[in-house]
């Protein structure tokens, strides 16, 4: 729509007039009556609908004018210089001190002495050596026990350390030395014998324990690592046991699929020089065992499953009779996220032939004679299922099902006297451990059916708990029971920090009942013994320790073992210490 600009100026002037007219004053208007006979009442017809979309009939209107938009800038001089900024200030918490070595030592009732000491340095960025010097030792005291019951345990720990970019090693030098008696005799012998005949009796043994080796790690390599050993275990009465092995390991990538390949190759060999009833030759063995285990690993989201098996061969020697084996076994594994990290289901079924040697029966029961047969047990399978998970963010559950089937396990069985023959025998002739206060070894297959609880607790960052329970049910072959083997197991901890100085724990393990044997002589004929089945009392033990932190370098401590004072035997014949306590300090320092 075009306007004229001509008369738009001269309706503006008479505009401006006229309205200044208007506001002209009159001083004396005068005085005027209205009458108002009706309101106004307005009426449909006086409106108008506006419409909503007005029509334009200019074309010209809708045209855009271009804007053209320029920025004149020209420098302006400034001497301002902004401030350097600060980061605002958080109280940080005091970063505790680490120290590299440490020392303790403990001394308590029955003459038990504690004993640690351990120190480590870096000779380079990557070269490191540590040392562990380790102690315990009691002199004896208990009741029920008419020989000397104390024992020594001593033991160095010599490691070198070698750490590279792209690989890693370690070498490892060591020595143990123990010394225990042969304690348990048997009430039957006490009640008969002579005091003289008991003191004349000589029950300490004594072992030592050598052992070299090392370990090999590989960083982006096929190779994954490698551990060696080689371990020299003998006694007072004349044994001697060699070992060693050898465990590579690879990782190999084929197809996107991940190969594990391990290999062994495991060597015992020993010999004793009695025999136990001094009849015959004495036990000699040598096992060697090769092993190759491939396995494929398989994950996706939330399944992962390795197949795998265990292929051995195994040449070996039991009192000269030679056997050479050719063993498969499954390795199986495979898990589930049910719901994710808090329901995981998990199965499978391995296997594996185990090697047993002198040192780890010694180390299981101290109290054996020195006249084993010794060969390794054929685990043929161990299938089981289980779910674990959590049931908040900080309480961990697992709940386990298995079934094993094993050959030739191996199991403590308690030594008749050799008294019981019939034989008239000197007691100052007799070794230490032919008083029926002995244990040898016997073999059976064995099927197991076990079933496994445990649940753990982070109540917060100072309190934890466990608690954890296993029940087994076996079914022998050739033995009339599984000897010395319990039924059940429990055990459970709790662990808190009291306050920045003050912690204190405890912890309490049930064990159920076991089955062994006692012998007793022949009344029909003394040249042979009969036996009867006995039961070991289950028995519980519980202990408890406090410490105080004096400061970063120096902490107290108080430990209690076996506070309900339980008079149980972990072996027949073989009472425990009653109640304990130890009290002593650790003390951390760097050179």
């Amino acid at each position: 729509m075009k306007i004229n600009v001509k008369y738009t100026t001269l309706f503006i002037l008479l505009a401006g007039f006229g309205k200044a007219a208007a506001q002209k004053k009159d001083e004396n208007i005068g005085t005027e009556v209205v009458n108002v006979v009706k309101p106004y009442t307005p009426t449909i017809s006086d409106a108008f609908k506006v419409k909503e979309t007005p029509v334009i009939e200019d074309e010209d209107n809708t045209r855009r004018e271009e804007i053209n938009y320029n920025i004149f800038s020209f420098p302006v001089a400034s001497t301002f210089t902004p401030a350097k900024g600060k980061a605002a200030g958080v109280d940080k918490p005091q970063k505790e001190k680490l120290y590299n070595n440490y020392a303790t030592l403990g001394a308590g009732n029955y003459g038990t002495v504690n004993a640690e000491l351990f120190v480590t340095e870096n000779l380079s960025r990557n070269e490191y050596v540590g040392g562990m010097l380790r102690h315990l030792s009691s002199q004896g005291g208990i009741d029920e026990a008419v020989l000397d019951d104390k024992y020594y345990n001593t033991s160095i720990d010599l490691t070198y350390g070698n750490r590279q970019q792209s690989y890693n090693w370690t070498a490892d030098l060591g020595y143990k030395h123990q010394v225990y008696n042969w304690y348990g005799l048997p009430e039957d012998f006490i009640a008969i014998a002579e005091p003289e005949d008991i003191n004349s009796i000589d029950p300490q043994h004594t072992f030592h324990n050598f052992y070299i080796g090392g370990k090999l790690g590989a960083k982006d390599s096929f190779f994954r690592d490698a551990t060696a050993q080689y371990r020299r275990f003998w006694d007072a009465e004349g044994s001697a046991e060699n070992r060693f092995f050898i465990k590579p390991a690879l990782d190999v990538d084929v197809a996107g699929e991940k190969i594990k390949v391990d290999f062994v190759a495991d060597y015992v060999g020993g010999t004793f020089e009695n025999n136990y009833f001094a009849a015959g030759t004495a036990p000699e063995y040598s096992h060697f065992n090769l092993g190759l285990q491939p396995a494929i690993l398989y994950q996706k989201e939330d399944l992962s499953v390795q197949l795998g098996a265990w292929l051995f061969y195994s040449m070996g020697k039991l009192n000269g009779e030679s056997d050479g084996r050719f063993f498969v076994y499954p390795q199986v594994k495979a898990s589930y996220k049910v719901v994710g990290d808090l329901m995981v289901a998990y199965a499978g079924a391995e296997g594996t032939l185990r090697q047993n040697s002198y040192e780890d029966v010694v180390s299981e029961n101290p109290f054996v004679s020195p006249t084993l047969d010794i060969t390794p047990t054929d685990q043929k399978y161990d299938i089981y299922v289980g779910l674990k998970g959590k049931l908040a963010n900080a309480v961990a559950y697992n709940l386990r099902g298995s079934y094993m089937n094993e050959d030739d396990r191996a199991l403590f069985l308690s030594n008749p006297a050799v008294q019981v023959t019939g034989v008239p025998v000197n007691p100052a002739d007799v070794e230490g451990y032919q008083f029926g206060n002995s244990f040898g070894l016997v073999y059976d297959n064995i099927k197991t059916i076990s079933f496994f609880g445990e649940l753990r607790a982070d109540f917060s960052k100072s309190v934890s708990f466990g608690i954890n329970g296993t029940y087994y049910s076996y079914n022998t072959s050739d033995q009339a029971e599984a000897w010395n083997l319990p039924e059940i197991r429990v055990g459970a901890d709790v662990d808190v920090d009291i306050t920045e100085k003050w912690y204190a724990g405890a912890n309490v393990f049930f064990v159920g009942d076991r089955k062994d044997r006692r012998f007793f002589e022949n009344p029909a004929d003394p040249a042979f013994y009969n036996f009867e089945t006995v039961t070991l009392k289950s028995y519980f033990d519980l202990n408890a320790h406090v410490g105080y932190k004096y400061s970063e370098r120096l902490t107290g401590f108080l430990r209690l073992n076996n506070i309900a004072n339980q008079d149980y035997e972990r072996w027949l014949n073989y009472p425990v210490q009653g109640f304990q306590f130890l009290v002593g300090a650790s003390y951390k320092f760097n050179f």
